[in-house]
C-alpha cells in the first residue's frame, strides 16, 4: 500500500525504515522472523498430517496476512464469520472462502449470493430448513452456487444440529435445490479450546471426536467433508483423523492464553508456536512509586482472556482503564518514554481494535499491514 500521503502520528503508527522506539503508541506489532515461522510450523504439520488448511481471517482481517497464509503457509482458502467480513477478502482477490456461521437475514443472504461464485468458491453454515430455502431463492435470483455446511453441534452447544434424523433431512432437501451444493459439515468445538489442563483438554477432544466420527460413518456415502478444529487442541484432534479441513487462527500470531495452555510433557516434539503480536506501549508517568503507567489500556486490547502480560520484563500489568495500563513495577525499572512490548490475552478481538500492524525484523520496521476487515462485522 503506497503511504506517501499518510502523517506518522495522525493516520499510521509509523513508516518503512523506521526504529521501533520510534513508533507511535498504542500500536499493533508483528514480529515478521516469529510470524514466519508460525506459518511453516503449520505447513509443515499439515503436509505430514495429510489435512488441508483453511485458517480463520476472523483472527487477523488482513489481506497480506491471509495472502502469506495461502502463498507462504500452505492454506488452500481462509474462513470468515461474516458477510461483509468475505467480501473484504473477495474484493481483494482471495478465491476460496468458507463463513463459518449462520447467514440467515434476507439482505446478508442478498449480499452472500451477489458475490461472483464464478471466480471465488463461496461456502457458509446452515442448521434449518427456512434458511436453506432463503439462500437456495436468492441464488437463484442472483444466478450463484453457493455450497453449504451443516452445523453439527459436536459439544459447543451454540449453533447446529445433533439429531441425525434431522440432519439427513436437511441433506434431502439441499439435494433439491438448483443453486446450493452440500458440500459437508463444520464441526468445531470451541468450548474444548482453551482447557488448560492437558489431559483433560485430550480427554474433551476424544469425547467430541468420537461424535464426529459417528456422524461420518452415518454419513459417509455423501463423501463429507468434516471441517473444524482450532488453534488450542488442532494437533490432538488431527490425530483424531476424524478431519479432513482444519481452521485454525490463532496459531499465526498465538496470544497470552493459548500460550498458558499445558503441553504433553511425555512428548518431545510438541509444536510450540510463538507470541509474533504484541501491543506496543509508552511509558508516560512513573509518579507513583512501585508502577509505571503505560498508554495501552482497554481500548487497545481486549481483555476478555485476562490482562496482557509483559513481554522481557519480569514485570505485571496489573490494572488498566481506557487509555491507560498500570504496570507493577517494584524495583522502578521503567522509565519515561521506555517502550513496553505486551501480549494481548486474546488476539482476535485485539486485532479488531486498530488499524494497522507495524511489521517489524529486529528493531526496524519492514512494513504497514492493514487491517482490512477492521469493523466488517454485518
Amino acid at each position: 500500500m503506497k503511504l506517501e500521503k499518510f502523517e506518522v502520528g495522525y493516520n499510521i503508527p509509523a513508516k518503512v525504515g523506521m526504529n521501533i522506539k520510534d513508533v507511535q503508541t498504542p500500536s499493533l506489532i508483528i514480529d515478521y522472523k516469529i510470524f514466519e515461522n508460525n506459518i511453516l510450523k503449520m505447513k509443515e504439520f499439515i503436509t505430514n498430517n495429510k489435512v488441508k488448511l483453511r485458517p480463520h481471517a476472523k483472527m487477523h482481517k488482513s489481506i497480506d496476512v491471509a495472502n502469506f497464509q495461502i502463498n507462504n503457509g500452505g492454506a488452500h482458502g481462509i474462513c470468515c464469520q461474516k458477510v461483509s467480513e468475505a467480501e473484504v477478502f473477495f474484493r481483494h482477490g482471495i478465491k476460496d472462502i468458507l463463513i463459518t456461521n449462520q447467514v440467515t437475514d434476507l439482505l446478508k443472504i442478498d449480499r452472500l449470493t451477489k458475490i461472483d461464485t464464478k471466480n471465488c468458491n463461496i461456502s457458509c453454515c446452515v442448521d434449518n430448513e427456512e434458511n436453506i430455502i432463503n439462500i437456495q431463492n436468492s441464488a437463484f435470483e442472483n444466478n450463484s452456487i453457493i455450497n453449504v455446511y451443516i452445523e453439527y453441534d459436536c459439544g459447543a452447544n451454540r449453533c447446529g444440529l445433533e439429531s441425525f434424523k434431522e440432519i439427513q433431512s436437511l441433506i434431502d432437501l439441499i439435494n433439491t435445490m438448483s443453486n446450493i451444493k452440500f458440500e459437508g459439515f463444520q464441526a468445531y468445538n470451541g468450548s474444548i479450546q482453551h482447557i488448560e489442563d492437558f489431559a483433560q483438554r485430550k480427554i474433551n477432544v476424544q469425547e467430541t471426536c468420537n461424535k464426529i466420527r459417528s456422524l461420518k460413518t452415518r454419513f459417509k456415502d455423501y463423501s463429507p467433508i468434516i471441517t473444524g478444529v482450532g488453534t488450542g487442541c488442532f494437533d490432538l484432534e488431527v490425530k483424531e483423523n476424524v478431519y479432513d479441513e482444519i481452521q485454525v487462527g490463532s496459531y499465526a500470531f498465538m496470544d497470552a492464553h493459548y500460550s498458558s495452555l499445558k503441553k504433553d510433557s511425555k512428548v518431545n516434539n510438541t509444536i510450540n508456536f510463538k507470541n509474533a503480536l504484541f501491543v506496543l506501549s509508552n511509558v508516560m508517568s512513573t509518579s507513583v512509586k512501585k508502577q509505571a503507567v503505560v498508554d495501552a489500556g482497554l481500548k487497545s486490547m481486549s481483555l476478555d482472556s485476562g490482562l496482557p502480560t509483559v513481554f522481557n520484563y519480569d514485570l505485571k500489568y496489573i490494572n488498566c482503564s481506557d487509555e491507560h495500563g498500570v504496570i507493577e513495577d517494584l524495583d522502578n525499572l521503567l522509565k519515561i518514554n521506555d517502550k513496553v512490548f505486551l501480549i494481548p490475552g486474546h488476539c482476535d478481538p485485539t486485532c479488531n481494535l486498530h488499524d494497522w500492524y507495524v511489521v517489524k525484523k529486529d528493531n526496524i520496521v519492514i512494513d504497514l499491514w492493514p487491517v482490512s476487515a477492521r469493523g466488517f462485522s454485518y
